[in-house]
């Protein structure tokens, strides 16, 4: 069994850590410029609706990877276990993986949301291409 298709999953997992950290690298200097008091009673986006955009981005980004990208983890794993994580299913993941890090850049470096939206759809149209290919060779 081949364990290629596991290397595009464990770059996009450390792609997280990086907008994680840059998350944070940037949220907590503006909180602290912002003098933001922590109020566990009023929402998150309250709290911090007065940070810039910008640091903004970052958040939404890495929230966003927590998101559509856990299909694409179970998909490859399926692939992984069934034998089939080489090939053009390998392809696709690393596909996958290079647009969720374009998106990444875009969202949290300028936010232009008709590219950004036009990347998402790209990503997710190999998602779901991937999903297929998973499928099919489960049943």
């Amino acid at each position: 069994m081949s364990l290629t298709i596991l290397q595009p999953v464990t770059v996009l997992v450390l792609w997280s850590m990086v907008m994680w950290a840059w998350l944070y690298a940037t949220r907590l200097p503006a909180m602290a410029q912002a003098r933001t008091k922590l109020d566990q009673t009023l929402p998150r986006e309250v709290m911090l609706g007065g940070l810039p955009s910008r640091v903004r981005w970052k958040a939404d980004n890495y929230n966003h990877l927590m998101e559509q990208p856990t299909l694409f983890y179970a998909t490859a794993l399926t692939l992984t276990l069934l034998g089939q994580g080489e090939g053009l299913n390998l392809w696709l993941a690393w596909a996958y993986v290079a647009l969720r890090v374009v998106h990444s850049l875009i969202q949290a470096l300028v936010n232009a949301i008709p590219l950004r939206f036009g990347v998402f759809m790209a990503a997710s149209v190999v998602l779901v291409i991937l999903a297929i290919r998973a499928a099919a060779a489960a049943f």
